[in-house]
């Protein structure tokens, strides 16, 4: 077990190396167009989620939302269409012509390389919840979820993203946990790449 994280790890360190690099000029041009598309907020969202044993950590994400997005969220609550304490509205009037784009192919979570590369997030397991959502679900999931490192893409991630309901999700994790091998995880990367191209889920 212990030789199997380790190999996660080195596997983790050199994809996302090798992605920044080769993906770099693409990077500076997604945020080039994200200041264009919309210049008064920042290019990279960050938020706090919850890690590794309940630890807190700074995610990243190319910005997808107008810049006052957290702050219309209460008002927004009504119209949440996922169970459980997850917000998530298909048709969010928040998110802005280029963010639309960059959520539907998942390029919005390309900056999550280096949450990997710092060792906060790896490039699969349970996706990172925020603070706030990850402290109303029950303990048990909270306990299990919170014994691994999250992950840029899972099995939710390939199986249909917002068309699943938040406990299934949460079966989901459950499932790749106790049934981690490094060649699961090398089938989930392999099955991501077709699901982010079809974008399949996204909203």
């Amino acid at each position: 077990m212990l030789c199997g994280r380790i190999s996660k790890r080195i596997i983790d360190i050199v994809i996302s190396g090798l992605g920044l690099i080769v993906l770099s000029p693409f990077l500076f041009l997604i945020a080039f167009l994200i200041g264009v598309d919309t210049p008064r907020g920042p290019i990279i969202f960050k938020q706090n989620r919850v890690g590794l044993n309940g630890r807190v950590f700074i995610l990243y994400k190319f910005r997808s939302m107008i810049p006052e997005a957290e702050e219309l969220k209460s008002s927004l609550q009504n119209l949440n269409e996922m169970s459980g304490p997850v917000f998530k509205i298909r048709k969010d009037p928040r998110i802005t012509r280029l963010g639309r784009l960059i959520r539907k192919t998942s390029i919005d979570e390309l900056p999550q390389l280096i949450n990997v590369i710092k060792g906060d997030m790896s490039l699969v397991g349970p996706r990172p919840l925020p603070v706030e959502e990850m402290s109303k679900i029950k303990q048990d999931i909270y306990l299990k979820r919170s014994s691994v490192k999250p992950g840029i893409t899972c099995i939710w991630q390939i199986s249909g993203r917002n068309n699943i309901d938040f406990y299934e999700w949460m079966e989901m994790d459950m499932k790749y946990i106790d049934n981690w091998s490094l060649g699961l995880d090398l089938e989930i990367l392999f099955l991501t790449f077709p699901a982010v191209l079809m974008g399949k889920g996204a909203n």
